[in-house]
């Protein structure tokens, strides 16, 4: 049998006596024991409740107006409609002057838009889709083929005279078919196939197709003996687009 050393268990006496370390706060910086001298690390204090609360908010800084192309206000601002070159009140004018059938108001198309053309294709579309009728892909297709049309036809009767550009084709084309847009609306209360809408689209053909011949012949100042033959294309043009309407 081995010899297992015996087991010594230390009594209260040799116990040595063991001093107990107070807590200290977690993350508290050792202050010097003697005030008067100065630590290797500068040590920052902030005193909270010495602060004073501001009893006052200041309002954001304002901005003031620089000369040469600075930073303005918003009240110097320009306003959107401006900005996008869209000129409201040349569209209204121009508009009561297509619904006038016997004067011709050319100087008021003399700066042509796209705008209100714009707005009454819309609205041609909009009314043909209240009647069942999906044409907004088939009339933005339609305008721009018979201005090019009416482009074509005009350059070759005015020559190198020819001062009407497709631009302005576009435009007036747009601006004249304002007729062909209210004969749009009042095809949704009018009974479909019978005299009257027959009536209508002959009226509202030929009232679209003089304005838009007349308004081309005293913009361009040099087609006046060729004003019928203006006219035949100006013609066939809304009698295509009254085929969407009347059928």
């Amino acid at each position: 049998m081995a010899n297992v050393p015996p087991v010594v268990f230390p009594t209260a006496t040799a116990a040595a006596p063991q001093q107990r370390r107070l807590p200290t706060a977690p993350f508290q910086n050792p202050r010097p024991s003697n005030p008067n001298l100065n630590p290797g690390i500068p040590f920052i204090s902030f005193d909270v409740g010495s602060a004073v609360p501001s009893t006052s908010f200041s309002g954001p800084p304002s901005i003031a107006p620089t000369i040469g192309g600075g930073i303005t206000g918003f009240e110097d601002e320009p306003p959107l409609l401006e900005e996008l070159g869209i000129n409201t009140k040349q569209i209204w004018q121009k508009t009561l002057s297509i619904l006038n059938p016997f004067r011709n108001s050319s100087q008021l198309h003399e700066d042509a838009d796209l705008s209100g053309p714009f707005l009454f294709l819309m609205a041609f579309g909009l009314f043909q889709l209240l009647a069942g009728k999906f044409h907004f892909g088939i009339i933005m297709g339609w305008v721009t083929m018979a201005s090019g049309f009416l482009y074509v036809v005009f350059n070759m009767l005015a020559g190198r005279n020819g001062n009407l550009d497709l631009y302005k084709c576009l435009s007036l084309i747009g601006y004249c078919m304002l007729p062909i847009v209210i004969l749009s609306a009042l095809s949704v209360f009018v009974p479909q196939g019978g005299i009257a809408i027959i009536l209508l689209t002959g009226v509202f053909v030929i009232w679209s197709t003089r304005k838009c011949a007349g308004l081309v012949v005293e913009l361009a100042q040099c087609v006046d003996e060729h004003s019928g033959l203006i006219t035949y294309p100006c013609l066939l043009i809304y009698m295509l687009f009254s085929l969407l309407v009347f059928f």
